[in-house]
């Protein structure tokens, strides 16, 4: 396992994997393991864990300091396969991304050096701190888990997935993520201000020691897509189907938006439902579970008219109101 930041030496193997557990139990190890350095934020941490099992990439969004950077380093020490961080700046170039052809001296041709993309799990840290040139690299990576370089294509590792972090766009020295950029991410969540309790409690955890060094892989990367297919195989009724396709259609036609969400958004929303089923310890979807994961699968994909910002309405709460106002099927 490669170390999340560089200089942290990798914690050991995990044991080999109990045979017979289902996706539910091992999602609940996994989240247990990574609840261990966050404190409070179990919806987050299941986000997280529905995000990876629906082979989708994360955004997390919020102000600094309340954990982001953290959730996306203990997602990565809780599994044991390759993990390479990104750390975006104004001078990131997109070859620093995914690679470079280097001419050998001793060979007399060129020969392909990785970039940091090539691992399991890529933090990328601030990711609108780059500009829009360097940040759209991820582009056929995030898509097709695959970079082109100089006319090669070279496919990326399975499992794999981006989590990347940003500040809000107000945020001073921020470029906003191009919107195929975000169409891109399954998901997106705020980590929000912790409660009281919650603080209480970190401060006794963070004080004493560093929680995210204690932290034990209890997967790997085999174990991980062995997960994903039986994601994959959960059964899907028509009538879910339809109800999907309505409410993300629905987005389009709506007075509030300029942009609505992409029928890429309506597979990303089915991939989370299923695998939100399967944590649920589920073998089929129901309406809830698309119910439960509109606004953080479809939020981030959407834009605002001029007079929709300036009545202060959030895509969030445009989200909410296409999911009170789209039919549930009955059966």
């Amino acid at each position: 396992m490669t170390a999340v930041d560089g200089s942290t030496p990798a914690p050991s193997s995990p044991p080999p994997p109990e045979r017979g557990l289902g996706v539910s139990a091992r999602g609940a190890e996994i989240g247990e393991a990574v609840a261990g350095a966050i404190e409070g934020k179990p919806d987050a941490i299941r986000l997280a864990l529905v995000t990876l099992l629906a082979e989708g990439h994360l955004l997390i969004e919020d102000v600094p300091g309340v954990g982001k950077t953290m959730l996306a380093k203990s997602l990565a020490r809780a599994l044991d396969c390759t993990v390479r961080r990104i750390q975006f700046t104004p001078d990131l170039l997109p070859s620093d991304i995914t690679g470079v052809s280097v001419f050998n001296q001793e060979t007399r041709d060129f020969e392909f050096r990785p970039g940091a993309v090539f691992a399991n799990i890529v933090i990328g840290d601030e990711i609108n701190r780059a500009s829009p040139k360097t940040q759209s690299a991820l582009l056929e990576a995030m898509e097709e888990h695959q970079v082109t370089v100089d006319g090669s294509t070279y496919p990326l590792a399975t499992p794999f997935m981006v989590v990347a972090t940003q500040n809000p766009i107000e945020m001073e020295g921020t470029y906003p993520l191009p919107e195929a950029q975000r169409d891109r991410f399954t998901t997106r969540l705020s980590m929000g201000y912790p409660e009281r309790a919650d603080e209480m409690a970190m401060l006794e955890a963070h004080g004493g020691g560093r929680p995210l060094e204690m932290i034990k892989p209890v997967a790997t990367g085999s174990d991980i897509a062995a997960l994903i297919e039986q994601v994959r195989a959960l059964h899907v009724s028509e009538s879910v189907h339809r109800y999907a396709v309505d409410l993300v259609a629905s987005s389009r036609h709506h007075p509030d938006l300029r942009l609505g969400a992409s029928p890429r958004a309506t597979l990303h929303l089915i991939r989370a439902a299923k695998a939100s089923a399967a944590l649920d310890d589920r073998d089929y979807v129901i309406p809830d579970d698309v119910r439960g994961l509109a606004v953080p699968v479809l939020a981030h994909r959407l834009l605002l008219t001029a007079e929709a910002q300036i009545a202060r309405r959030t895509s969030a709460s445009v989200v909410e109101a296409l999911v009170d106002q789209t039919a549930i099927p009955a059966s």
